[in-house]
């Protein structure tokens, strides 16, 4: 039974990474589908602050997508043009679809021009790229920094999701699954899959372990529409979780907070006779984003 289970699922690997037709409608189809299905994850209230719609915002899925294509070209010159098309087909349908459901209707398209940068690397990337189908050191030297992306992104979900159970569950998952598998169909030798999974594992942890807990930068307008005179300074205890500082005066006045570490602090500005006492809390939001929050505090 066992045997017959590993058999099954190396079938289906290899089917999926070089048994299927690849052809031009293929291509259109398969952008057209996938750019549909990332416009309702990030649609769909209840896909909103998920893994399902990290797949409009953020690459692993994309990665995925991509090396199925490379993976069923006969050429690599038709893996960079097939490769190329998709993503010319299906990154600005997403935004098209979702313009007539967004506030910012033909707006959205302003997040596109990230995206017009990728799609025109996938062609060079995609040559390159279909030489993984040779399952030997070069492909793994390709694959290297394809597994290290996905390497840092579900050892970093697995971290975020040990604090916020489940979020990004899914995806700390998939982008694991990823690494697996490209090392399972596209290298030979059992050292070049060691390799592959561990040099990436170890860089990632110690990138982990020696960066700051936080790095955030911001300008925010203080909570109670304070306006500071250029006679404002802030009064905050060094060596903290954040540094506080004035960026701006007048009726904008405005803070800038740069924070390295999670956590609750104060501080004090004082502007002539006049003193603000403010709380500053520097946190993780469900998205996983690093986010401040500043209030006044009580009896100033």
């Amino acid at each position: 039974m066992e045997k017959g289970s590993k058999q099954g699922l190396r079938r289906f690997v290899e089917k999926i990474y070089g048994g299927l037709n690849m052809s031009w409608p293929v291509v259109i189809l398969y952008a057209v589908a996938t750019a549909l299905l990332s416009a309702v994850f990030l649609l769909v209230p209840i896909f909103h602050r998920t893994s399902f719609a990290r797949m409009g915002e953020t690459f692993e899925a994309w990665i995925f997508f991509a090396v199925i294509i490379m993976a069923n070209c006969k050429k690599p010159l038709e893996s960079a043009l097939k490769t190329f098309v998709f993503f010319v087909v299906s990154q600005p349908l997403i935004y098209l679809i979702q313009v007539p459901f967004s506030e910012m209707g033909w707006g959205l398209f302003g997040y596109y021009r990230f995206w017009i940068v990728w799609t025109l690397l996938t062609f060079p990337m995609a040559y390159v790229g279909w030489y993984i189908r040779k399952k030997n050191w070069l492909s793994l030297l390709i694959l290297a920094p394809v597994l290290l992306a996905l390497t840092s992104d579900y050892v970093n979900s697995f971290v975020y999701t040990s604090r916020h159970f489940p979020y990004q569950l899914v995806t700390a998952l998939f982008c694991l699954g990823q690494v697996l598998i490209y090392l399972y169909r596209f290298t030979e030798l059992r050292w070049q899959k060691l390799v592959g999974f561990f040099v990436p594992l170890l860089a990632v942890v110690v990138a982990f372990l020696i960066r700051p807990g936080v790095e955030l930068t911001a300008t925010t307008f203080l909570p109670d529409d304070a306006v500071l005179t250029e006679k404002a300074v802030v009064e905050m205890e060094e060596g903290g979780i954040a540094a506080v500082s004035i960026e701006s005066t007048g009726p904008d006045s405005m803070v800038l907070v740069q924070a390295n570490d999670y956590g609750t602090t104060s501080f004090v500005i004082r502007d002539g006779e006049r003193e603000y006492r403010y709380s500053l809390e520097v946190y993780e939001d469900d998205g996983g984003h690093n986010q401040i929050r500043i209030t006044p505090e009580r009896g100033q």
